[in-house]
């Protein structure tokens, strides 16, 4: 009894000292925050998942949609993600041992529950979805506009109908969009994954370090900067880009008056006799200031991707020790009243000067700040200025609401956000 006493506690005195040393050395004060556990750190309050694989699944997937069905799915959209979910579920149960092993008994494992009934509940989930799908299609076809594949499957179905040999048929249009989810969304974004590994693995093929640059340990130009530099153009080129153009046409609805200055500043500058070029840039300043107040206003990524201290670093009476890891946080420079007099208000004055000139504001980080910047900033840039322009150079922009009933507030999707769903009318000019 002595003795479990005993070692009690000296556990307890062992947890302690690890509770206490686990601690960083007394070299200044800590900013605020989640108390680490010791050897474990803040692990345990941190969510992670298979980022790439859920991402190149998607975005393989999406692929496939917007060729199959004429439409792509938001990232988030449930049963977009239940789609691909059942499909990668498929696909690792059919790949398995025991569907293996069933493929030789299947007279006798048949009877019996198994990997295979999972496998036919998952395919057909996939085959009501396309189920659906078709039958949505087949009551708004028109024949003289066929949107996607499956439109112009029906249509073919409809000129063989007479032909009894025909292989245009409604079983072979399920088989074939199996096919092609399967082949376009999980062996493709394996296939993907599969070659970034090999591209670590053999990092000569990929033309990074091992190559021009071997002998430069400190150089920028290797895999993981590669891909992160890739991501960062297709998510400033497409996501970010579609988003804050819908925020912005969205504030327009919502303040008429701005939208047809910007137009009267595009008639001045272009005209209607050409399409709006890069160069326009310079001397349009009140649209550039309307579309950095779009991207101020709107928001859309709060929180930057973080940044590491390289060494202990004393800040305002803190120490932020080496290797921390430091997100910038976007949004308060964005909304600081000091650098913008209406912060919570849509104005492009916060861009113009007296003279009504672009003027440069230094809280003005949208892409983020530093070496992590958005790398995809100057496509976004240009894309912005070149689809906010054409479209209001071709079009007015209507609600069927008045303006001051158009509800701004934002929906919050992860880390991000998006402009609420609304209703617009493009009036060709």
């Amino acid at each position: 009894m002595e003795f479990s006493v005993l070692l009690s506690l000296a556990l307890l005195t062992g947890l302690f000292l690890l509770l206490v040393r686990g601690r960083p050395k007394a070299r200044g004060h800590l900013p605020p925050g989640p108390q680490p556990l010791p050897f474990l750190g803040n692990l345990l309050q941190l969510q992670r998942g298979g980022l790439l694989s859920s991402f190149l699944r998607s975005v393989t997937a999406n692929i496939i949609c917007s060729i199959v069905f004429g439409e792509r799915f938001d990232y988030k959209d449930r049963e977009f993600l239940r789609l691909l979910d059942m499909i990668y579920q498929s696909f690792a149960l059919i790949s398995s041992f025991s569907s293996q092993v069933f493929e030789f008994f299947s007279d006798v494992l048949k009877h019996f529950p198994g990997t295979h009934t999972q496998i036919n509940k998952n395919l057909q989930e996939v085959i009501t979805f396309i189920g659906h799908s078709v039958e949505k299609h087949r009551a708004t076809l028109d024949p003289s506009n066929p949107r996607d594949f499956i439109d112009s499957y029906l249509l073919r179905m409809d000129k063989e109908k007479s032909n009894p040999h025909s292989e245009f048929h409604h079983k072979n249009l399920t088989l074939t969009l199996l096919s092609l989810f399967f082949a376009g969304t999980e062996t493709t974004s394996t296939t993907l994954r599969y070659g970034f590994l090999l591209m670590l693995k053999y990092p000569h093929v990929a033309g990074g370090p091992g190559t021009g640059e071997k002998s430069n340990l400190h150089s920028e130009f290797h895999h993981k900067n590669l891909t992160l530099t890739l991501l960062s153009l297709f998510f400033a080129g497409t996501e970010t880009t579609s988003t804050t153009l819908r925020y912005g046409f969205l504030l327009m609805l919502k303040y008429p008056h701005v939208a047809e200055r910007v137009q009267k500043e595009i008639e001045q500058v272009i005209g209607s006799h050409r399409p709006p070029a890069l160069d326009d840039h310079s001397r349009m300043p009140y649209t550039e200031a309307v579309i950095h107040e779009i991207q101020r206003f709107a928001d859309l990524i709060p929180i930057g991707v973080p940044h590491v201290v390289t060494k202990d670093t004393y800040f305002r009476g803190f120490i932020i020790p080496k290797n921390t890891e430091v997100y910038p946080i976007l949004s308060s420079a964005l909304h600081d009243p000091r650098y913008f007099e209406k912060p919570d208000a849509f104005n492009p004055d916060h861009f113009l000067d007296a003279k009504g000139a672009l003027k440069k504001n230094e809280a003005f980080i949208p892409f983020s700040m530093g070496k992590r910047i958005c790398l995809g900033e100057g496509i976004a840039r240009n894309e912005l200025f070149l689809f906010f322009t054409t479209i209001l150079q071709n079009f007015s922009v209507a609600s069927p609401v008045a303006p001051e009933d158009i509800d701004l507030t934002p929906r919050e999707i992860g880390v991000g956000r998006v402009p609420p769903t609304y209703q617009i009318r493009f009036l060709p000019h």
